[in-house]
C-alpha cells in the first residue's frame, strides 16, 4: 500500500512540475517580446501560405521567439485558416498575441496579389475587384481611356496585353469612396502597364522600343502563343507556325482568338457556329491576318517567342493530350492524322 501511495505521490509531483513548467513556458512566450526596444518590420504573408510557413518566417524575421509555440497559439485560437495575405507593418516589441491579431484582423499595409499569365482584361479586373483593390467598372474605364492609352504608348482600343502578369503589392484605398476607388484603379493599371514596358525592354531587338507596326504584331502574336501552349520549349515553335501561316496568307485558325471575341459570356463550349461567325472580329477562321488586338496578358517568354519565332516548315499543330505538348505537322494530311490521334488519346483518358 505504501509503495502505491509513494508512486501516486511521485506521479502527482511530476505532473505538478510538468504543468508548472508548461505554464511558465507559455507565460514567458506570451508576455516576452523578442526585443524590448521594438523595431518595425514589414512582413509578407503570401496567398495560400500554410501556418507552419508563416510561423517559421515570423521567427526568422525576429517577430516571435518560437515558431512552434506561435503555431500552437494560432491553433488554440482556431485561427489557422484566417491568416490574411498581404504586407503587414509588425513590431519586434509586440507579443505573439498582438502579432497574431494583426495578421488575422488587421489591415495590411500592402496587399499581395498574383496576376497569372493568360488572363483577359475582364478576368484580371474581376480578380482585382474580388480582392477589393478596384471596382470592375472603374478599371474597365481606365484601361479603355484614350488618354491613358496614349500616355503609355498602347496602339489598341484597350490595354489588353499590356497588363503585365506578375505578383504585385498594392495598397487599398483608405476611404473607399467613389473618387478614391477611381484613383486606385488608375494607380493599379499604371503599375501593371509600366511593369510591362520595364520587363519588355530587355527583349526589344537592339534595345530599342519597336515601331507601332512591330509592337502591334508582336504583342498580338505573343498573346495567341500564351493561350495556345504552356510548354516552355514550344512557344517559339508555335510562334513559328503562325509566322509561316501569315507569310503564306493562310488563315490563322486559332481557337483562342474566336473565344476572346465571344467575350465574358463564353460558356466554355466552342461550337461550329462560332467558327463560322464572320461578324466576330477576332474570328481567325473567317478573317485573314492577325486579330485586331491582343487576347490576353502574356509573359515575357511568349513575347520573346513572338519576337524571335522558331524557323521551321510547320503549318499546323494539335495537342497530344489536353493541357500537354503538341504534335506539329508540315501538311494537312499529317495534321489530320495527329488530330485523329488526339481524339483517340482523349477518349482513352479516364
Amino acid at each position: 500500500m505504501k509503495t502505491f501511495l509513494h508512486i501516486l505521490l511521485l506521479l502527482l509531483l511530476v505532473s505538478t512540475i510538468a504543468c508548472g513548467w508548461l505554464w511558465y513556458e507559455a507565460t514567458t512566450f506570451l508576455e516576452t517580446p523578442p526585443e524590448k526596444s521594438g523595431r518595425e518590420v514589414l512582413f509578407d504573408v503570401r496567398p495560400g501560405a500554410h501556418l507552419g510557413q508563416v510561423a517559421e518566417a515570423l521567427a526568422t524575421a525576429g517577430l516571435v521567439t518560437d515558431a512552434r509555440k506561435f503555431d500552437l497559439l494560432t491553433r488554440y485560437r482556431q485561427w489557422e485558416n484566417r491568416l490574411q495575405a498581404g504586407r503587414f507593418a509588425l513590431n519586434t516589441g509586440w507579443g505573439p498575441e498582438q502579432i497574431l491579431d494583426v495578421l488575422v484582423n488587421g489591415r495590411p499595409v500592402l496587399f499581395r496579389i498574383t496576376i497569372p499569365e493568360g488572363l483577359s482584361w475582364w478576368q484580371t479586373a474581376r480578380l482585382l475587384a474580388e480582392a477589393e483593390l478596384v471596382r470592375f467598372e472603374d478599371f474597365q474605364a481606365v484601361i479603355s481611356d484614350p488618354d491613358f492609352l496614349r500616355h503609355h504608348g498602347i496602339p489598341f482600343a484597350t490595354a489588353e496585353g499590356f497588363l503585365m502578369p506578375d505578383t504585385y503589392l498594392l495598397k487599398k484605398a483608405d476611404n473607399p469612396d467613389a473618387a478614391q476607388l477611381k484613383a486606385q484603379s488608375r494607380t493599379v493599371a499604371n503599375r501593371m502597364v509600366e511593369n510591362f514596358w520595364r520587363r519588355a525592354a530587355v527583349l526589344w531587338p537592339e534595345g530599342r522600343r519597336p515601331d507601332k507596326a512591330k509592337l502591334r504584331q508582336w504583342t498580338i502574336l505573343a498573346s495567341v502563343v500564351e493561350k495556345e501552349t504552356a510548354v516552355d520549349h514550344e512557344r517559339a515553335r508555335v510562334a513559328g507556325v503562325y509566322h509561316n501561316r501569315l507569310q503564306r496568307r493562310m488563315l490563322l485558325q486559332a481557337d483562342p482568338t474566336v473565344i476572346y471575341g465571344l467575350g465574358p459570356s463564353f460558356d466554355g463550349n466552342l461550337r461550329r457556329k462560332h467558327l463560322n461567325d464572320a461578324s466576330n472580329p477576332y474570328n481567325t477562321y473567317q478573317i485573314p491576318g492577325l486579330p485586331p488586338g491582343p487576347i490576353c496578358s502574356f509573359g515575357t517568354a511568349a513575347l520573346a517567342a513572338a519576337i524571335t519565332p522558331e524557323k521551321h516548315d510547320y503549318l499546323y499543330f494539335v495537342a497530344i493530350t489536353d493541357g500537354g505538348a503538341h504534335a506539329f505537322s508540315t501538311n494537312l494530311k499529317e495534321h489530320n492524322r495527329a488530330v485523329r490521334q488526339y481524339l483517340q488519346n482523349r477518349r482513352s483518358q479516364p
